[in-house]
C-alpha cells in the first residue's frame, strides 16, 4: 500500500457537455484508488474464471464416465455376439487425461 503522505495522482479525462458543446476536463484522482478499483476488477474476474474451471471440471468428468459405460456396453455386446472375433477395441483409460482415480475406471 502506498503511504498517504506521498502525493500519487492520476490524471483522468472527464468527458461532459455543456451547452451542445463537449468539453474534457482531467481530474486528480489518487493512484492508489485506481489501483484498488482495478485490483478489484480483476479479482472478481479471477473468481469468475476458476467458477467456469470448475464447471468444466465436472461436466468433463461425467462426460469420461459416461465414455467409459458406453465402451463397457459396447464390448459386452461385441464379446456376446462374436466370441470367436479378436477384440480390437482400444482402452480409453490408457489415454484419458482427466480420469483422476483409475482403479474405478473400469467400473461404469
Amino acid at each position: 500500500m502506498i503511504p498517504m503522505t506521498l502525493n500519487y495522482f492520476l490524471l483522468i479525462p472527464v468527458f461532459f457537455v455543456f451547452r451542445g458543446t463537449y468539453y474534457r476536463k482531467f481530474e486528480k484522482v489518487l493512484f492508489f484508488v485506481v489501483m484498488e478499483r482495478l485490483n478489484s476488477k480483476l479479482y472478481l474476474q479471477n473468481c469468475y474464471i476458476m467458477k467456469e474451471n470448475e464447471r468444466l471440471r465436472k461436466k468433463a468428468q461425467l462426460l469420461n464416465q459416461e465414455n467409459q459405460a458406453l465402451l463397457s456396453e459396447l464390448k459386452q455386446k461385441l464379446a456376446n455376439g462374436n466370441s470367436k472375433a479378436p477384440n480390437n477395441i482400444p482402452d480409453l483409460n490408457l489415454c484419458s487425461s482427466s480420469n483422476t482415480n483409475p482403479s474405478n475406471s473400469s467400473k461404469p
